[in-house]
């Protein structure tokens, strides 16, 4: 297995978890929130997508699929083209509203993106410096290992809020 064949299957758990994650929630489920200041479904969902479409198009050197694609006309949220979530506010994450399709249907296709620059990664380029403003910088591996990190979190604490409101406890 190359490294390359490792970060492809990361990402690909991502990818197989997150359908079945959103499959049968409605907006309100989405959008539901288990304490006044509790992130969403919808919003875990959108950022952790957006922060993936972010950095890979950055590290890539492509437009992100959130604009190149139209997700962020069809959306409609009230944030600048450019923002994914990182230091909204509350009531910002309050805003993030889209349906399980919607989002689905968006990380799918930042997906498709991810895996098709994973295809062209060498482990050489592994090691190429992506990000110079953190001591020591950032390689282009230690990004993606990063945003996969991310993506598990947010994929997980989405899970967990759906099992409570799933058990009724909410």
């Amino acid at each position: 297995m190359t490294p390359t064949d490792l970060l492809k299957d990361a990402f690909g758990r991502i990818a197989e978890d997150l359908p079945a994650l959103l499959e049968g929630l409605t907006e309100e489920q989405l959008t539901t929130r288990l304490g006044p200041e509790a992130n969403t479904i919808a919003w875990l969902v959108w950022h952790l997508t957006r922060v993936q479409d972010d950095h890979v198009a950055g590290v890539a050197g492509t437009e992100q699929v959130w604009i190149a694609q139209g997700f962020a006309e069809r959306f409609g949220l009230p944030f600048d083209v450019t923002a994914h979530g990182y230091g909204q506010s509350t009531e910002e994450v309050g805003q993030v509203r889209a349906s399980a399709e919607q989002l689905a249907a968006y990380f799918a296709a930042t997906h498709v993106a991810t895996v098709a620059f994973l295809d062209t990664v060498t482990p050489e380029d592994l090691d190429r410096v992506v990000d110079t403003r953190w001591d020591p910088p950032v390689t282009l591996g230690v990004r993606l290992v990063s945003v996969i990190n991310d993506d598990t979190q947010h994929l997980g604490q989405a899970a967990f809020v759906k099992g409570i409101l799933e058990s009724g406890a909410a």
